[in-house]
């Protein structure tokens, strides 16, 4: 037997125990002797010593046949372990520090279809895996891989060599450090496959909205109104009836649907064709019928997805219709919204704002009125228009305006050399936050998204917030209102505002002054009546007539420098065509007041090229590239700016991109645009 090999531990001792025993033997005859005399120490003694010669014997003779047989099982016992863990069901493998594999099992081999001397990187093994994903420390790293069908929650743990090997052993990791990554595959495919099982049967919950139910009856003979909506209702109650769904009817214009979530996807897949199929129904209806559709599911109770299908349905109503919503819980997801929305020839609904409006100016101390970042015209018309309420109705009201278009400084000005208004009628953002509390009332037109707004930080001030838009509604939308008028088919912000105007109070009149800055409002927002009008912007437009606004002025205010009219030339001149249908230009800021407004003029003036679907200029302006989007009827330039992260209306969009050049802002356009036609969202 080798000397090297020696017992150890609690085999040593149990071997070794009836030695101690001697000891005791031993003190026993020393008692005896005493006790007994001298002849029961001898017998003792000699008991003792034959006891000692047997026990040294077996001891010397017996260790080492144990030790062999110990050697033999620790042998027998590795190899077990090995042949264990090669034949493993759970594929299970060693990869070193850089995650190349050093040794894997079979079935591990069986799994990646290669042999055991593979010696690769996992990250080729696996595409989900990447380098960061090897553990940095003792915690185990756990990520989700698919391969040959099946899904795997792989276990990556750091294994260090003196927990298995003597430190005295050559092995290590070939990279030279102290460990090694063992990697565990987990079969997580029937639960995966049980999980979205469930997930694809979840309930969803929906509500399919008539757009302009009143609108179209009113071009249709009597009898066939009857027939008109028996055959749009057939349309939509066969969509969900063959996506496996419950449809019933709430009222005349409003139905309710359950689906399935596998049924949703399917409908989004398709871009609810839906949206499209009902516009197909003609009995002699000059205006085609359009729907608009909410969704809500993801929540965590019926009651709430319910709830979220509401929400959903009024955002797609406040974007114009004709369009589906759907709210997961995370995110919101629009489809649709190719038309322009139908003007409501009604007024009920701005009489019934006006009353509100009313009611909560009444409960104020003031009234603090702002609008969107570098705020045009339409802006500050539509906030001065609110002024007017407000001092009808006996209340102070400020209009935050430090950050307006520079075309907009000399009607600002203007006001400020009249002496019948108060010398903190223009406010800064400074001043707005010492004005704003819990007494006053925050008035927000021509934006209903709170980043846009001049300054964000009042949302925070009040509990009392109104909001007055003609925008389409985006998911960033200003939930914090207490008073939200968002109409979508408006020209613009002062039209909206002129109608409340009217409706406010009978005594109620507006100054020639401030006539002519809300109807220089309509005049840009609508390119001189040309874009977006209406019978209601006509109307809203003579009322402001009627009160003093005056064309001349109005023109006088908003004539161009050489300058603008150069660069305008200049961006024409220079534009590029893409796709065959969109233009796309370049304005050069340098010696321009309004870069901005040269922009969007410049896109105006690009749709008059024949073939051109959506025109696109950009400028870079503080710091930030503005894009002015325009479009005719073609193309819903909205969907590609909300893409972006701007907004606006289906024929009139922008927006705003921070940290790009101008080069690398027109290739993320291009590529958006073309990415959304591959889509089929434009």
């Amino acid at each position: 037997m080798n000397n090297s090999l020696k017992l150890t531990g609690k085999i040593k001792y149990y071997l070794q125990w009836p030695l101690y025993m001697i000891v005791l033997w031993t003190v026993m005859a020393v008692v005896l002797t005493i006790r007994f005399g001298t002849e029961a120490g001898i017998v003792s003694g000699a008991f003792i010593l034959v006891y000692t010669l047997i026990i040294l014997i077996l001891y010397f003779r017996a260790t080492p046949g144990l030790m062999t047989e110990m050697i033999a099982f620790a042998t027998h016992y590795g190899q077990v372990q090995k042949k264990i863990l090669k034949e493993f069901a759970m594929p299970y493998a060693l990869l070193d520090e850089k995650g190349d594999v050093l040794w894997m099992n079979d079935a591990f081999s069986e799994l990646i279809g290669k042999q055991r001397k593979y010696s690769k990187n996992v990250t080729e093994l696996f595409e989900e895996v990447e380098d960061e994903h090897l553990p940095a420390s003792e915690k185990a790293s756990m990520i989700r891989v698919e391969k040959e069908g099946k899904v795997f929650s792989a276990e990556m743990k750091r294994v260090y060599a003196d927990e298995l090997l003597d430190n005295a052993s050559p092995l290590a990791s070939p990279g030279g450090a102290d460990y090694l990554i063992a990697l565990c595959l987990y079969d997580e495919t029937k639960l995966v496959r049980a999980f979205r099982e469930l997930e694809a049967n979840t309930v969803v919950f929906g509500q399919v909205f008539v757009d302009n139910y009143e609108e179209v009856l009113e071009g249709v003979e009597d009898v066939r109104r009857s027939l008109l909506m028996a055959l749009v209702e057939r349309k939509i109650m066969n969509y969900f009836r063959n996506k496996d769904g419950i449809l019933r009817k709430l009222g005349h214009d409003k139905y309710f649907f359950v689906i399935k979530r596998k049924s949703l996807e399917e409908c989004a897949e398709g871009h609810f064709s839906i949206l499209d199929e009902v516009k197909t129904v003609n009995i002699g209806n000059d205006m085609s019928l359009t729907l608009s559709i909410g969704i809500g599911y993801g929540f965590d109770t019926y009651l709430q997805n319910a709830d979220a299908s509401s929400k959903a349905l009024e955002l797609a109503l406040g974007r114009g219709g004709d369009q589906a919503v759907v709210q997961d819980g995370v995110r919101t997801r629009f489809y649709g919204g190719k038309s322009e929305s139908t003007e409501k020839m009604t007024r009920v609904k701005a009489r019934v704002k006006a009353h509100a409006l009313h009611e909560i100016i009444d409960g104020k101390a003031r009234l603090v009125v702002m609008g969107h970042r570098m705020s045009d015209i339409d802006a500050i018309g539509a906030a001065i228009g609110i002024y007017r309420i407000a001092k009808t109705a006996g209340k102070m009201a400020h209009i935050v305006a430090d950050d307006v278009d520079p075309q907009v400084q000399e009607v600002i000005a203007g006001f400020r050399k009249d002496p019948e208004y108060e010398k903190e009628l223009f406010i800064d953002r400074e001043r707005a936050i010492e004005l704003t509390g819990p007494d006053t009332a925050l008035v927000i037109v021509d934006t209903n998204r709170s980043g846009y707004t001049a300054c964000e930080e009042l949302l925070a001030l009040t509990n009392t917030v109104v909001v007055l838009d003609h925008h389409r509604q985006g998911d960033e939308r200003i939930r914090e209102a207490v008073l939200s008028y968002i109409e979508p088919y408006a020209s613009s912000a002062c039209e909206m505002v002129a109608e409340i105007v009217q409706y406010f109070s009978e005594d109620m009149k507006l100054r020639p002054i401030e006539a002519d800055a809300m109807y220089a409002g309509i005049v840009v927002d609508t390119g001189n009546f040309t874009s977006r009008t209406g019978v209601r912007t006509f109307e809203a437009a003579a009322y402001l007539r009627r009160n003093g606004a005056d064309i001349t002025r109005v023109r006088k205010m908003f004539r161009e420098d050489a300058d603008d009219l150069m660069a305008k030339a200049t961006v024409v001149s220079h534009a590029e065509i893409f796709d065959n249908s969109y233009a796309l230009s370049v304005c050069d800021p340098k010696g321009l007041h309004s870069p901005t407004v040269v922009a969007a003029q410049a896109a105006n003036e690009l749709l008059n090229m024949s073939g051109v679907k959506a025109s696109f200029v950009l400028t870079n302006y503080n710091g930030q590239i503005y894009i002015s989007a325009r479009a005719i009827d073609e193309v819903n330039v909205q969907l590609i700016m909300e893409r972006l992260g701007g907004g606006g209306h289906l024929n009139m969009a922008g927006a705003q991109i921070p940290d790009l050049t101008i080069s690398e802002a027109k290739e993320l356009l291009i590529r958006t645009i073309r990415e959304m036609k591959e889509e089929g969202d434009i």
